[in-house]
């Protein structure tokens, strides 16, 4: 009852009574190139627009694995098809992943999953669980050990920065998109619909790519960072919506063989010269 349906009016109103010019960046403020969204959330459609290339060279840095699961995402056994479905990769990383979960009951069967399979692999990686101890000092550990596994929900998806060989592999179960029964969002649908608008259109799917474009910008942080970003959802692939996700994320050489991505950290000088006859 107390969260506001929008905050543009009062936001416009005090910009005037402030003055002056008003400058905005970040590299999640657009939905594949197009400012929209964040214009009427903000209540300034007048504002001038701009996208500037990263200085950072994704197609050689970074690849994107988009594995071959089955439906649906939204069960309880889809976070443990997502541990058997990277482990692999986990391996090959040597640890130093991130597994990023859409909520605290996936966080949990996830690090129940990798708990077991590290004990019948004889633990060579170190595993931190988010609740384990506070946010920042998982992070100090996780960069700290250089080889380990951090499991976390949505706070780990932004305001996290490791550069280097640390972390080289980042796992997301499935799109971000927020839960419908969620009152906030629910109030909000409902609002757009009375004025005959899309509630997907406008508020879901933007809010879903910034959320992923923040989570999969965990991964590469300067310009000598490689590494693995894999998204375990096929909706980018099956539905029409797909299109403007992938067109938001950063342009990684993208793939849907375990075995190419496999390659990534078995073989990098030959994997970049594969990747350009591709």
């Amino acid at each position: 009852n107390n969260t506001p349906l929008k905050f543009a009016d009062e936001f416009r109103q005090m910009r005037e009574a402030e003055g002056g010019a008003w400058v905005f960046t970040s590299a999640t403020l657009s939905t594949a190139g197009d400012f929209t969204h964040f214009a009427i959330e903000t209540g300034i459609p007048e504002a001038k627009a701009g996208t500037w290339e990263s200085p950072f060279n994704y197609w050689e840095q970074g690849c994107f694995y988009l594995p071959q699961l089955p439906p649906p995402t939204n069960t309880i056994e889809h976070a443990g098809r997502v541990v058997d479905a990277a482990w692999p990769l986990v391996c090959a990383a040597k640890g130093r992943t991130f597994f990023l979960c859409t909520s605290l009951v996936a966080v949990s069967k996830a690090a129940e999953e990798l708990r077991a399979l590290l004990d019948h692999a004889g633990n060579p990686y170190p595993l931190f669980v988010q609740g384990d101890m506070p946010k920042a000092a998982l992070i100090d550990a996780f960069r700290e050990h250089g080889n380990a596994i951090l499991v976390g929900s949505m706070s780990f998806w932004e305001g996290v920065d490791v550069q280097g060989e640390a972390l080289s592999l980042v796992v997301i179960d499935k799109l971000p998109f927020a839960p419908p029964d969620d009152p906030v969002y629910a109030a909000r649908s409902d609002a757009l619909r009375e004025q005959g608008k899309s509630p997907f259109a406008l508020m879901a799917l933007p809010e879903a790519v910034t959320a992923l474009k923040q989570g999969s910008g965990r991964l590469i942080r300067s310009e000598t960072d490689r590494g693995v970003f894999m998204l375990c959802d096929s909706r980018v692939a099956d539905k029409p919506y797909g299109r403007t996700i992938l067109k938001s994320l950063p342009d990684f050489f993208r793939t849907r063989s375990l075995e190419k991505a496999l390659e990534f950290f078995r073989s990098p000088q030959a994997w970049h010269k594969t990747i350009y006859r591709q």
